[in-house]
């Protein structure tokens, strides 16, 4: 059994992972949901971290911490302050050291990746209405997120990336391969350029917790077990 630490992306709420939570718990393993200080403008990385950190208080070495988009600035700092089996990026920001949050979306050309995207799929490319966003979350999955629904601030996005560099740690990336918020070919790029990692692809798009868990959770399962295998 491991514990998967699960953090979500901007907005911060738990709920995000309700759905993969208890298809985790089927498969054998403790699940973690974490509520991130994503409306306290007080609150910049480090608290972020210092938040996720102390949700594993009592948890053994044999964590595996997951970030979803977002999520991506905060996980690797976890695993820099713990020990961590397995770090999981899943449709997530892959940060470089002293690189802001809000420096990366220019710095990896999100908005043209995402646009080339959409005209490669024949529909408009203008400002989020949750299109792409959700576009494959059921739609009363959908509808409920509205009443967990939280203003994240900038004050996370302001802040330098605060490690050196990537933590020592085992690291996978898992892409949404109909992700259209941040596009597969982005996804594959980032990882490449700034990890030297490939990306393993899953069903669903960016929200692929609340669209496809059964799934996720079933590839999460696997990369544990991936990890026993190399590690026995």
């Amino acid at each position: 059994m491991s514990t998967f630490l699960l953090l979500p992306g901007a907005g911060g709420r738990a709920w995000y992972w309700h759905r993969v939570v208890p298809e985790l718990e089927r498969r054998g393993h403790r699940a973690v949901a974490v509520d991130l200080p994503a409306d306290d403008d007080t609150a910049g990385l480090e608290r972020y971290a210092a938040v996720a950190t102390a949700a594993l208080d009592g948890a053994d070495t044999d964590v595996v911490v997951v970030g979803q988009s977002m999520g991506g600035l905060t996980a690797p700092l976890v695993a820099a302050r713990r020990p961590v089996r397995l770090l999981v990026l899943l449709n997530a920001m892959v940060p470089r050291p002293g690189e802001t949050g809000g420096e990366w979306w220019d710095a990896v050309d999100q908005a043209g990746a995402r646009a080339a995207l959409a005209r490669e799929q024949g529909r408009p490319a203008g400002p989020d209405d949750g299109t792409d966003f959700g576009h494959d979350v059921p739609p009363e999955v959908w509808a409920a997120g509205a009443e967990h629904a939280t203003d994240q601030s900038g004050t996370p996005f302001g802040e330098p990336w605060p490690l050196p560099a990537w933590p020592g740690v085992p690291t996978r990336v898992l892409a949404g391969r109909d992700d259209r918020f941040f596009p597969l070919a982005l996804q594959r790029r980032v990882a490449r350029e700034r990890l030297g990692l490939e990306v393993g692809e899953v069903p669903g798009g960016h929200l692929c917790a609340l669209s496809r868990p059964g799934e996720l959770a079933a590839r999460l399962d696997a990369l544990v077990r991936e990890t026993t295998r190399l590690h026995a």
